[in-house]
């Protein structure tokens, strides 16, 4: 179905990308996340990741010593991620979103070190409380910050391990007997109860919110399918005329079978990312179908091009045209010629309108649990052409094609969320912003 017109999709993270709101943002900008999609990717099957291009010089041997002492000191889940500069401007910047959007692109609870060119910083979602990893980070940097940063790395799982533990004692068996001692059991009892009684009452809130928001987008996904299969019944005559073109029928079946691909995966989906494959399959169908249209009318397919962006319900966009979202600048989006035509006529474009929070809205504004969904429409979240429109400001304000919640660290909590770039804390190496003049030095242990 990929039939030429490459170039369009390949320009798509620069169409896109233009829309967030804050347009100094480079990621928002549509700057292609390939040091961070090769992190994510890896981070899936490995602990540990080295992007070739990494500064921080840490070697294999290093690296095993880390698998191996996560393991030991039982601190996993952790996801240690070693990387280039260059994944700070994929972030906007900012080294603590590169953390943020891993974790977010993993979807996994753990602890998250990320090392970014010169600096340092960790994140934790569902295993330690809030604004700990920071915390542990900036002490493993203070106490390793000249040695490089395999030691940094290997004392940080140190304490996190010890974290998890418990925090461990002094060791001395000594002040349990007497009444002050029991009466410090029952009132460290009395706390561990309490802690487990908030950890249980925000969890609960945030299943029940990962539960309404995961009804709205199945909605929105539900009625994308209805108008596929809308559009595929009106077409069931044309299709068996006798002199059907035979293109025609064989792109109509197509797009029969990527609705009951979607189908299937709707009723299997059980958070926002499975929604992702749902609309993938959709867009496939939506193209199969303007596809069959066409060669059944006797003219050429349409050009392999993104969804129109206002709807992608519109089927593929025909051009680019200029739109500035309220408050943000003109920028260039694929759009359907009628929508289109709308914008150059000064009209407004006829906007997909979801519901979020129990109110309609437009998609782009609808909240991160929208992100996997449209992630699917625009070539994949994974792909690396949407983040570059969505980590910027375009979905829920502020972003993240992650999930509502508390955010793990700052003032929210350790149970569970939407990673933030302010939930990630640590340090540069070097007082003065780097560290071993600029290098990291050696693996080091």
């Amino acid at each position: 179905m990929n039939r030429g017109g490459n170039g369009s999709w390949l320009a798509l993270p620069l169409a896109l990308g233009a829309l967030a709101l804050a347009p100094a943002s480079a990621a928002a900008q549509g700057v292609a996340t390939r040091v961070i999609d090769r992190a994510a990717t890896s981070l899936r099957s490995d602990p540990i990741y080295v992007d070739p291009g990494a500064e921080a010089r840490l070697d294999e041997g290093t690296a095993a010593r880390i698998r191996q002492r996560i393991e030991e000191r039982g601190a996993g889940p952790m996801y240690v991620a070693v990387l280039a500069d260059e994944a700070r401007n994929e972030a906007g910047g900012d080294p603590s979103a590169v953390g943020a959007e891993i974790a977010r692109r993993l979807g996994a609870d753990g602890t998250y070190a990320v090392v970014v060119g010169n600096s340092f910083r960790a994140g934790s979602r569902g295993v330690l409380e809030s604004g700990e990893a920071p915390r542990l980070a900036r002490a493993a940097l203070d106490a390793h910050g000249d040695d490089g940063v395999g030691p940094i790395l290997l004392d940080f799982v140190d304490r996190v391990g010890e974290a998890r533990a418990g925090g461990g004692s002094d060791g001395s068996g000594e002040g349990g007997g007497g009444p002050g001692g029991g009466f410090l059991i029952a009132l460290l009892a009395g706390g561990a109860a309490l802690f487990g009684l908030r950890r249980f009452m925000r969890e609960r809130r945030r299943r029940r919110e990962l539960d309404d928001d995961m009804e709205e987008v199945r909605g929105t996904a539900r009625e994308d399918l209805v108008a596929l299969g809308d559009d595929i019944r009106a077409l069931d005559l044309d299709v068996e005329l006798p002199d059907a073109d035979p293109q025609g029928k064989r792109d109509y079946e197509q797009a029969l079978g990527c609705y009951e691909t979607a189908s299937s995966r709707l009723d299997h989906a059980r958070r926002p990312e499975d929604l992702e494959a749902v609309t993938s399959a959709l867009e496939e169908g939506r193209y199969a179908m303007a596809a069959a249209k066409a060669e059944l009318a006797g003219e050429a397919p349409p050009e392999r091009r993104p969804p129109c962006f206002f709807d992608p319900r519109h089927g593929p966009s025909t051009r680019e045209v200029e739109w500035a979202p309220p408050g943000g600048e003109p920028r260039a989006v694929p759009a359907c010629e009628a929508d289109a035509l709308r914008v150059e006529e000064g009209q407004q474009p006829a906007a997909r309108e979801v519901m979020s929070g129990g109110q309609p809205t437009p998609y782009w504004n609808a909240g991160p649990a929208y992100g996997p969904w449209a992630g699917g429409f625009f070539g994949g979240v994974g792909g690396g052409l949407l983040p570059g429109l969505f980590i910027g400001s375009m979905l829920g304000g502020g972003l993240g094609l992650g999930f509502p919640g508390d955010a793990f660290g700052g003032e929210g909590d350790s149970g569970g969320g939407d990673f933030g770039s302010d939930d990630f804390g640590g340090g540069d190496f070097g007082g003065g912003g780097d560290f071993g003049g600029g290098d990291f030095g050696g693996g080091g242990e």
